[in-house]
């Protein structure tokens, strides 16, 4: 189930907002800039899907964000527990980081946490399969796929090279919660 819980930068052990309605998860994000929606697959999607598969099954969603959002590349990520660099991805993710683009996510499969900086407050989004988030460019943020990922992602660029982070230099990711899938 997806979730939004808000804190205050210094309190991290403290939320001040915590929700897993997906009407006020969007809403409030909004107010960020941020999108957050629920898809649907057009085709039942076996576990072992190849990319092609997958983003045939969401073409007409991506095809409308592709539209709105002037999205040149579409590609598919997934990790899982076995993946060889699952530790060396968790810990460079885990790094407050801006992108010249909006960054855009739709889940597959699994889960993730995103977590924003803004305005002095800390957006913790807890996203499951079926949820879409768009990061709005040069929004500080982190992401979390916990020690043993898995998921499964549908990505959109502007940019064809795809994921550039530019890393701020702020450790308040170390601060606040860790994302463990089955304590989520």
């Amino acid at each position: 189930m997806s979730r939004l819980r808000i804190f205050e930068e210094t309190q991290p052990a403290h939320p001040i907002l915590g929700t897993n309605a997906h009407a006020e998860i969007s809403d409030t994000l909004a107010l960020l800039g941020v999108r957050f929606e629920r898809w649907k697959a057009n085709a039942v999607l076996p576990p072992d899907a190849s990319q092609d598969t997958v983003i045939a099954a969401y073409r007409s969603d991506i095809e409308r964000l592709k539209a709105q959002g002037g999205y040149q590349a579409v590609d598919v990520i997934s990790l899982n527990p076995d993946h060889p660099e699952r530790e060396a991805l968790r810990r460079k993710f885990l790094n407050e980081h801006t992108h010249g683009e909006d960054e855009v996510r739709f889940f597959v499969a699994g889960s993730g946490l995103f977590t924003l900086h803004v305005d002095q407050r800390v957006y913790e989004v807890l996203c499951h399969t079926g949820d879409l988030i768009s990061v709005p460019a040069n929004t500080p943020h982190w992401f979390d796929m916990g020690p043993q990922p898995y998921f499964v992602a549908i990505r959109l660029f502007t940019n064809p090279a795809g994921w550039v982070a530019n890393f701020t230099g702020n450790a308040i990711a170390e601060r606040f919660p860790r994302y463990e899938a089955n304590a989520a």
